[in-house]
């Protein structure tokens, strides 16, 4: 379960959608990946829970990441309780990440501000002694990550950090492509979304390439910190 990176989604294409290139670049050096999805996505317009659950699966096995497992939370109705919380903290400790990667702060689905919440919150959560879980019958040590890194979604804040993701951007739209009743096909008879249409990929692109010219490379994604981010080496910096 211990891992170097643990990506959250509050839906289960949320992550592959803003974060794949990332994830596949981490997986290729060398860093084990995990990804939660807090709710199925059954209230998607196109497709049904079994379905997201059945893409999810495959987008994993495409970005070779240590696990994907689902919260079973309601989707729609995501809420930063309690309990919420305390089965994120869970995970947390099980998988003990240096980094946490979680949806974005603001944005048009309500669900994905209260994920961002959620996940931040339960990281610090994490760390404090006192707040007692047990994972598959076992007391957990407390743990907190090192850093929070939100992805941006639907709206497009000035990004804090962009990584390089050049060579592994067709890896990162065969994860994407794998929740295919998601997206554009010109043969399906499902019900239009703002993301079903050819132009949604290709602005997914166009974003990318934005991001990589502003650090002279082909293509990026980008992320918001809540905190100032530290740096020990000049030269890691591109």
């Amino acid at each position: 379960m211990k891992v170097d990176i643990l990506a959250f989604g509050a839906h289960p294409d949320d992550v592959d959608l803003c974060c794949s290139g990332t994830i596949a670049r981490h997986v290729a050096e060398g860093r084990k990946t995990g990804i939660v999805d807090l709710t199925n996505g059954e209230l998607g317009t196109r497709g049904n829970a079994a379905t997201r659950l059945k893409e999810a699966k495959a987008a994993a096995k495409v970005l070779g990441v240590s696990f994907r497992e689902n919260l079973g939370m309601k989707d729609g109705f995501l809420v930063n309780d309690k309990p919420s919380r305390m089965a994120v903290v869970r995970k947390i400790r099980a998988a003990r990440p240096h980094i946490v990667l979680a949806n974005a702060l603001e944005d048009r689905h309500p669900d994905h501000a209260v994920g961002a919440r959620l996940v931040a919150d339960a990281c610090f959560l994490a760390g404090l002694p006192k707040v007692k879980t047990t994972y598959k019958g076992k007391h957990q040590v407390a743990f907190r990550p090192r850093i929070v890194l939100h992805y941006i979604q639907d709206r497009m804040p000035k990004p804090d950090l962009l990584v390089d993701i050049s060579g592994f951007v067709d890896k990162r739209m065969s994860a994407i492509m794998a929740f295919k009743s998601q997206f554009y096909d010109e043969k399906s008879r499902e019900p239009e979304t703002p993301i079903s249409s050819r132009q949604f990929l290709d602005a997914l692109e166009f974003r990318a390439l934005e991001w990589g010219r502003m650090i002279g490379v082909p293509y990026a994604e980008g992320f918001n910190a809540e905190r100032r981010i530290g740096i020990g080496d000049l030269f890691a910096l591109t």
